[in-house]
């Protein structure tokens, strides 16, 4: 459910420019929580990121991107972001 001072934008990416918009979602900083759906919608990944989640902390997180990039073909990615 999203939060009343939250907003929602989507991104349909290829397997292979999964990680690359996830580090660039990441580094914007204003983001809550990104989820990684499959084409056919199905939550793959849910990511809920606070404040302070930079460096060798994400970095288990993005391993995990990675791999689910590297099975799947076409993604869709549902930000979270601060208003």
């Amino acid at each position: 459910m999203k939060k009343q001072n939250a907003r929602e934008d989507q991104f349909k990416v290829k397997g292979e420019e999964l990680l690359k918009k996830i580090k660039e979602l990441i580094k914007e900083g204003n983001i809550r929580k990104i989820t990684i759906k499959n084409k056919e919608g199905k939550v793959i990944m849910v990511l809920p990121l606070t404040l302070g989640v930079v460096g060798a902390a994400i970095a288990p997180v993005l391993a995990a991107v990675g791999a689910i990039a590297a099975l799947v073909s076409e993604c869709t990615i549902a930000v979270e972001r601060e208003k």
